[in-house]
């Protein structure tokens, strides 16, 4: 026996967040301009964003973030970095985060291990740590999806598609406007106020029980 499954429209509180959020998503998960992906020089076929258009994207975006750093140490031949990215969320107007963590390898004296300090070359550290945060804050950006870089090097990628049952095309809300006029005579005063409140504000999470009702007139 088919069950019939609820839409996430019908288990979702705020269906116009819930719409918003997903055409959020659909920006964030847009292919980044190929003109920004560039190649590693040392790992073969791995492809990454600079961390100036990580940057330029944060601010276009998102308009308000900051990056806060929330550890760091040193590794056998390397030191780490964790960061927590700040963003104002543009759907919801509060701030949210994600968190990221990056490595960068010690510069040492040729043909030697870093295990002793005096092999360690100078101004290694200073180098390594702002490595470190960049592929930290890289990293934190990735959880945002496609345009940040997030699947340039993986395979068999699932492609974000927008919930159907969260919109209401165009033409849907023009056919419910021309049957509302039909069946108008028909409906009490009180719920014609709220019908075109409805219609003119294209309320969707009102545009179901609306159709139900018109129908049923």
């Amino acid at each position: 026996m088919k069950s019939n499954l609820p839409s996430l429209a019908d288990l979702t509180q705020d269906v116009e967040l819930a719409y918003k959020n997903d055409q959020l998503n659909l920006l964030l998960n847009q292919q980044p301009p190929a003109v920004w992906v560039k190649t590693h020089p040392y790992i073969k076929g791995y492809q990454y964003l600079p961390i100036d258009k990580v940057e330029h994207l944060l601010r276009k975006i998102f308009k308000r973030y900051r990056i806060e750093i929330t550890g760091q140490g040193q590794a056998f031949n390397g030191v780490w970095v964790t960061v927590r990215v700040h963003f104002m969320n543009p759907v919801t107007g509060e701030w949210d985060y994600n968190d990221g963590i990056g490595a960068a390898q010690l510069q040492t004296k040729k043909d030697t291990s870093p295990a002793d300090l005096l092999n360690i070359n100078n101004g290694a550290l200073s180098m390594a740590f702002p490595i470190a945060k960049t592929v930290a804050v890289k990293d934190a950006c990735d959880h945002f999806g496609t345009l940040f870089g997030a699947n340039l090097n993986r395979k068999d990628v699932v492609e974000f598609q927008v919930d159907k049952n969260l919109s209401v095309e165009d033409q849907d809300w023009q056919d419910i406007s021309e049957l509302y006029e039909l069946k108008k005579d028909t409906i009490a005063p009180d719920e014609q106020v709220n019908i075109e409140r409805i219609i003119n504000n294209k309320e969707i999470a009102n545009f179901k029980k609306l159709s139900k009702l018109l129908k049923s007139k």
